[in-house]
C-alpha cells in the first residue's frame, strides 16, 4: 500500500511540474521517429528531459515551511488564558511571606505546595462587563496541616482579594507530588516488588523516580475501613502510583498507597 501511495504521489508531482513547464516539457517528450533525440536520451530533447526531471526532483525535495507561533504577550485581556508572565506574577503574590513561612510542601520543606493556577470566573455583577478585572485562582496544598488553600488574585491591582481554606479536599496530584511519592516508594521495603520488576525489565537497579514514567490517582479510605496506616487517607494526601519503565512496560503497583502527609507506604492487601 505504501509503494502504491508513493507512485500515486509521484504521478501528481510529475503532472504538476509538466503543467508548469508547458511547451518546454512537450519538446522533451520522445516519440517514435522524433528528430533530434535518440533512445539513450542524448541530444537536445534528452538534455531538456533531464533538466525537467532535475527540476521535478528539486521541487519534491523542498521542505515545508512551519510558521513560528506568535509571541505571547505579558498580559491577556478579557477571558484570554493566563499568560506565562501573569501566572508567574500571581504565584509570587499568592505565596506571600506569611503563607510561605507558615506552610509546608510535599518534601517537608518550608512553603506551600503549588497545585495549579487558573483564570477565575467573573463575579455575578461583572458577567456582562467587558471591562471587568481579570482574576486568577492560585491553589496550594499545605502539608503542614493538610489544608487546600485557594487565593484569588486581582491581576489589575495585584492584590489578594480572598482566601479559601478547605480540609479533606483532594485535587489531582501535580508532577512534584508524584515524583516524591515514587521516591518514597522506591526507598520503602514495600517497594521491593517495584524494584525487582524494574530490574527484570531493564537489567538495571531502580534508584530514582527519573527512571520511571508516572501516572497517579488520589486515594481515599473507604467508609468503615479497618484502622491502620491508610485509614486517614482523604484527610491525608494519599496516592496510588501507576509507574512505567521509560519507553518500556508498565509495572503493577496498584495494591500500594503512599501517604504523602505521613510520608509512609501502606498496602491495600
Amino acid at each position: 500500500m505504501r509503494k502504491i501511495v508513493h507512485r500515486h504521489l509521484g504521478k501528481v508531482v510529475a503532472g504538476a511540474a509538466i503543467a508548469v513547464a508547458g511547451t518546454a516539457v512537450m519538446v522533451g517528450i520522445t516519440l517514435p521517429g522524433s528528430a533530434g533525440a535518440d533512445e539513450s536520451g542524448r541530444g537536445p530533447a534528452g538534455s531538456q528531459r533531464a533538466g525537467s526531471e532535475q527540476e521535478q526532483g528539486q521541487a519534491a525535495a523542498r521542505p515545508g515551511v512551519v510558521e513560528q507561533a506568535p509571541a505571547q504577550g505579558d498580559k491577556g485581556t478579557g477571558r484570554d488564558p493566563l499568560t506565562d508572565d501573569e501566572t508567574a506574577r500571581v504565584e509570587r503574590i499568592a505565596a506571600d511571606r506569611k503563607l510561605f513561612g507558615s506552610s509546608e510542601n510535599v518534601e517537608g520543606n518550608r512553603g506551600p505546595q503549588r497545585i495549579g493556577v487558573d483564570l477565575a470566573e467573573p463575579e455575578e455583577n461583572e458577567l456582562d462587563d467587558p471591562g471587568a478585572p481579570r482574576r486568577a485562582d492560585v491553589t496550594f496544598y499545605d502539608y503542614g496541616n493538610d489544608t487546600l488553600v485557594t487565593r484569588t488574585v486581582n491581576l489589575d491591582t495585584g492584590k489578594v482579594e480572598r482566601t479559601d481554606t478547605q480540609h479533606g479536599t483532594q485535587p489531582p496530584l501535580g508532577r512534584d507530588e508524584m515524583t516524591e511519592a515514587a521516591r518514597l516508594l522506591i526507598a520503602d521495603p514495600l517497594g521491593a516488588g517495584l524494584r525487582a520488576d524494574y530490574k527484570d525489565a531493564t537489567g538495571k537497579e531502580l534508584t530514582s523516580p527519573d527512571q520511571l514514567t508516572l501516572n497517579s490517582m488520589v486515594y481515599r479510605a473507604t467508609p468503615g475501613a479497618r484502622p491502620g496506616l491508610l485509614a486517614k487517607c482523604g484527610e491525608h494526601r494519599c496516592v496510588r502510583l501507576f509507574p512505567k519503565v521509560r519507553n518500556g512496560s508498565w509495572i503493577d503497583s496498584r495494591d500500594l498507597v503512599i501517604d504523602l502527609s505521613a510520608r509512609k507506604v501502606g498496602t491495600l492487601g
